[in-house]
């Protein structure tokens, strides 16, 4: 009996805790980008969408944008294509990007968007293409059809919000001839982000968050301010391919979004746990006014 009463109890310890913070994010727009380990883990995939069903249930406007990398590359050796790498960027001919269009808006999205069906959710799969979302033009030309997003239209997305839907975005572009691009997933979320002037946006990844030393996870900084980003880039700090993360975190809150999250995903629960607990997990980005 004990044992129930203390568990009832922490339960309840719980939700008050969270009350603040959710009616500081009821009816405001939250960008995840979703990736890494929670989405080829099926229990962390799970908890992720209960994590974006909850939210919605509570009035909290949340979009998901996501990638696909290495199931764009599976399906590129099951066709007999080499994945290609320039810079850490996939090159991208007219061939794969097809194969991208076909991986991400098709088999990513839509099984994402079955997922949140069945746990009780309302979600809509788009794609950067669906009302013109994200117009792009080539990034390089060296990369084929990577693209640089040049200009933001929301409405598909507003109005899938505004009926209650949670709108899961796939990061395939285009441009007025008629190509396709494939479009890094956290620059389209930093961008989709500033457009429809989120209070936040997260970025799960598999680490902790920025560490002050990359191989000691009790050293995370749990707080950043975007003018501090070039000094721990000079200190190594933010180095290798954590750069052009931050670099997003720093243009989304440049285009408006309040705070900028990076958390472990590799964590149950821990869209939650960062957004609407006391502790958070993750590395905030803020500007210092």
């Amino acid at each position: 009996m004990d044992n129930k009463f203390n568990d009832k109890q922490f339960r309840a310890h719980v939700l008050a805790e969270a009350l603040p913070y959710i009616q500081d994010y009821t009816h405001k727009v939250i960008v995840v980008k979703y990736g890494g380990n929670a989405m080829i883990n099926d229990e962390l995939k799970n908890s992720v969408m209960r994590d974006i069903v909850l939210l919605n249930l509570i009035g909290v406007k949340v979009v998901l944008v996501h990638g696909g990398g290495p199931e764009i590359s599976e399906m590129l050796k099951k066709v007999g294509k080499e994945s290609v790498f320039i810079d850490g960027l996939r090159y991208t001919d007219e061939e794969t990007v097809e194969i991208v269009r076909m991986v991400l808006a098709g088999k990513i999205n839509k099984s994402l968007v079955n997922l949140i069906e069945r746990i009780g959710g309302k979600a809509i799969g788009l794609c950067g293409i669906d009302g013109h979302m994200l117009k792009c033009e080539t990034a390089d030309p060296k990369l084929g059809y990577v693209g640089k997003i040049t200009e933001v239209d929301t409405k598909i997305i507003t109005d899938s919000l505004d009926a209650g839907y949670i709108p899961i975005v796939s990061t395939v572009g285009y441009d007025d001839e008629g190509h396709i691009y494939n479009v890094n997933a956290d620059t389209a979320a930093a961008a989709l982000a500033g457009a429809l002037g989120a209070e936040s946006l997260i970025l799960m990844t598999d680490t902790k968050g920025v560490l002050r030393d990359k191989d000691d996870e009790s050293s995370l900084i749990e707080k950043i301010y975007v003018s501090d980003i070039p000094s721990l880039v000079k200190q190594g700090v933010i180095s290798g391919g954590m750069i052009p993360k931050i670099e997003c975190c720093k243009e989304a809150i440049r285009r408006g979004v309040h705070k900028v999250f990076i958390i472990d995903g590799r964590v149950s629960h821990s869209i939650l746990v960062e957004i609407l607990s006391d502790s958070g997990i993750g590395t905030m980005f803020i500007n210092e006014d």
